[in-house]
Parts: C-alpha cells; structure tokens; sequence
C-alpha cells in the first residue's frame, strides 16, 4: 500500500490540482517523505518547510492522527500505509 499526503486546497495547485498524493512505500520518516515531496512537488514542499528544512510554524503535520510535534518532528516514523495529513494552522479572533 502507498503512503498518502492529504494535501489542503491550498496546496494542491502546486500538486497539479491532485488533493492527494502517494508515494511507493520505502520512507522510514517524515523527512524521507518531503524529500520525495520536493523531487517531485517542490513547491508544495516550499510551502510546508522554510529553507532551513523546518516544519513552517503555520503549517501542522499529522501522521495517522498524531501531530508530528507529539512523535519527533521531521523523524516521526510513517508506515507504508500511512497517511500524511497537511494542515494550515488557522488564527483569528
């Protein structure tokens, strides 16, 4: 089974209109996800990390259901059925 990354509308543009992506499973980490991510969607890469390869503050990651934050940032491990959900943070008052 693939790894999948939901993708918010936001992002799917940068992902040639697809709101989900698959990757042929062989990713131990989130990290091996994006650098697949940005061999293939640069840009949709660009828009979850900065430049120095950190997870952008207004952006969540989620792994299965579990934040990314709660299971080891970049290294969190995915299965090879995981799914990959990317979230805008949303703030407002």
């Amino acid at each position: 089974m693939p790894i999948t990354i939901e993708l918010p509308g936001v992002l799917q543009p940068l992902a040639g209109g697809k709101p989900t992506l698959e990757l042929a499973p062989g990713c131990a980490t989130v990290a091996d996800v994006m650098t697949v991510v940005a061999s293939r969607w640069p840009g949709v890469r660009d828009r979850v990390m900065d430049e120095r390869g950190v997870v952008r503050p207004h952006v969540n990651v989620f792994v299965d259901g579990e934040s990314i934050k709660f299971l080891g940032g970049l290294g969190a491990p995915v299965e090879e059925h995981s799914t990959i959900v990317i979230v805008p943070a949303v703030s407002g008052g």
